[in-house]
């Protein structure tokens, strides 16, 4: 399955997501959990609040960066519930990518109150 494909699923089980827990107005963690559990259920493997190491010059900081999902090992998903957007979410989206050397990710923000409107995609040489 490629990247492309993969995030397909994921944005159907957002809206899913979305659906069931009524819209938006929760917490970013409830979304997230809830996300992760329906990529789950839907036979992906899925990865939350997993640690990225950050290098400073050749030394590894003590302090990792944390993304929200990575999904199947390809697809990395920022998860957000806010009222107002802001495009520094893209990019650290980014950087997740260029770190992990991975090609895709998704932005989603549950805090739309159709959260197709909330999806950004975030590519690194794809």
């Amino acid at each position: 399955m490629t990247e492309n494909e993969l995030s397909t699923h994921i944005v159907d089980c957002a809206v899913e997501v979305h659906r069931n827990l009524g819209g938006p107005g929760l917490l970013e963690s409830v979304y997230e959990e809830s996300l992760a559990w329906e990529l789950s259920q839907r036979g992906f493997a899925v990865g939350r609040q997993m640690a990225v190491p950050v290098t400073y010059k050749g030394h590894q900081l003590s302090v990792p960066l944390r993304l929200d999902l990575l999904v199947g090992n390809m697809v990395v998903v920022e998860v957000k519930a806010v009222t107002q957007y802001n495009q520094i979410f893209e990019s650290q989206a980014l950087t997740y990518l260029r770190m992990l050397n991975l090609k895709l990710a998704l932005v989603i923000n549950f805090g739309e109150k159709l959260v197709k409107n909330g999806i950004h995609r975030v590519v690194n040489g794809l």
